[in-house]
């Protein structure tokens, strides 16, 4: 469930795109599932305390203690709410500059903690994902990095950690529309996703990550035969070809090792990959990344 730019993680290299001169250290920047742990933690404060903390400091899965400033904040009835905008660092992430809204409201004891989809947040319609069909497109580690906030609050405050918790993204749909949330059947938004909770500049893990949410989610649907392309040209063409469905496409790009890394270990009857002669030419050299900073055709391999 990525919301990587479709051509910022192959087309960038360093930070020449970002005004920077070539060479120089990227920033690092913050998951929208870290943005979320932030604004819910805020705003199950205030419930608990009628105050904000603001900047409000989290714990991340490796320990890490960043602290974020507060973009929105208010109390709207039972609920309070709270607002992080992401700073994705120097990564061409599509996200950057969005606001990750948590509205939190108290439950009857007993209900635990539940997530709900707000505006501009997809939900899960296929199966494969790690998220049920129906649920917010909430992944696994933001989901636990908000509950352990939740927790932690309420004993330290010797309430139940019974509350609603509910993500919206002002321009989430619009965003998504960017992203691969639409074909892996995640409809009405982005997803919050993060392992770690910190973005690495041009890593290429969200792109790869898509890769293998969309080999799940087509192995899911029963598709047999699938189609991973260097580009959107050779993609169509290939598709027509051999008349596949959309579900059959993986957004490829210049990760073939990704792609057959995974395929190696969740197989599919048949795997077409299609792209422009050059790149071709060095995957059969053996070359896993296609990129052009990072792979090159060796002449010699054709005599």
């Amino acid at each position: 469930m990525s919301d990587a730019d479709r051509q910022g993680a192959s087309d960038v290299t360093d930070g020449n795109r970002l005004g920077k001169p070539e060479g120089a250290p990227l920033r690092t920047g913050w998951t929208t599932g870290a943005c979320a742990t932030a604004a819910t933690k805020a705003a199950f404060t205030a419930l608990l305390t009628r105050t904000f903390p603001d900047p409000v400091t989290i714990t991340l899965p490796k320990g890490e203690t960043p602290a974020f400033a507060l973009a929105r904040e208010g109390f709207d009835g039972e609920s309070a709410f709270a607002g992080i905008v992401k700073d994705a660092g120097d990564d061409p992430d599509v996200t950057h500059g969005a606001t990750v809204i948590a509205t939190v409201t108290r439950l009857a004891p007993g209900s635990g903690i539940h997530f709900v989809a707000g505006d501009g947040v997809g939900t899960v319609t296929k199966a494969g994902l790690p998220i049920a069909v129906g649920e917010a497109a909430i992944n696994p580690v933001p989901r636990a990095m908000m509950t352990a906030e939740i927790e932690a609050l309420a004993k330290a405050h010797q309430v139940a950690p019974d509350v609603e918790i509910r993500i919206s993204v002002p321009g989430g749909a619009s965003i998504a529309e960017n992203t691969w949330n639409p074909r892996l059947g995640i409809l009405g938004g982005i997803s919050i996703l993060g392992t770690t909770g910190v973005v690495h500049p041009f890593s290429c893990a969200a792109w790869i990550h898509s890769i293998h949410r969309g080999i799940d989610v087509a192995r899911a649907e029963g598709l047999t035969h699938l189609l991973g392309a260097t580009g959107s040209t050779s993609e169509k063409a290939a598709q027509d070809f051999h008349g596949l469905p959309d579900g059959a496409l993986i957004d490829m790009g210049d990760f073939a090792g990704g792609l057959l890394k995974y395929l190696r270990a969740h197989p599919v009857r048949r795997l077409t990959i299609a792209g422009g002669f050059a790149k071709m030419s060095k995957l059969g050299q053996g070359a896993l990344d296609l990129h052009s900073s990072r792979s090159q055709i060796d002449k010699t391999f054709f005599l």
